[in-house]
């Protein structure tokens, strides 16, 4: 019998948080605590860029980004916001997005698999995901389970389960 499979991966919908960005933008643009106070939130490249006159204002723009993501089932582990820095009269705050599993994190997985998984589960690195192999499907529904209640410092999602 063939052993059953799948992927772990950290990937981003794009369009959620595009869509996220957008409600952002238009909540930042119609808030009274924003008026005046040049709040904006837009794409900067593969990254978002939030400004405003003051740190402070730049930071309640990065919470409001983060509730919209939020709510729109976007992980802020995918996310890492920098310190606003001062550039001119306004202050600017990049947003970094992050996707893949980086080679030091798999690692980690894998260890967290071999050690506290259940035996005969194989964890292979490939790129940026790793796939999960096992003759028994509950084996790897239980690592699954295992996975999701570790606090990892990566977005995951499982797929191609086979």
């Amino acid at each position: 019998m063939a052993d059953s499979s799948f992927d772990i991966v950290s990937k981003l919908d794009r369009q959620e948080v595009d869509n996220a960005l957008n409600q952002a933008a238009k909540e930042v643009a119609n808030r009274f605590d924003f008026r005046n106070v040049d709040a904006g939130i837009r794409w900067a490249g593969d990254g978002i860029e939030i400004q405003a006159n003051s740190e402070e204002r730049a930071k309640a723009v990065l919470e409001v980004l983060k509730d919209k993501l939020v709510k729109r089932g976007v992980s802020l582990k995918a996310i890492d916001a920098g310190e606003p820095k001062a550039s001119g009269k306004l202050y600017k705050l990049g947003v970094a997005l992050k996707e893949g599993i980086s080679q030091e994190n798999a690692k980690k997985i894998s260890k967290i698999i071999r050690d506290e998984g259940p035996k005969g589960v194989k964890a292979q690195i490939q790129g940026d995901e790793l796939r999960v192999s096992s003759k028994k499907k509950d084996d790897l529904q239980a690592v699954i389970a295992l996975l999701k209640g570790k606090d990892l410092d990566v977005a995951l999602q499982f797929v191609n389960y086979r």
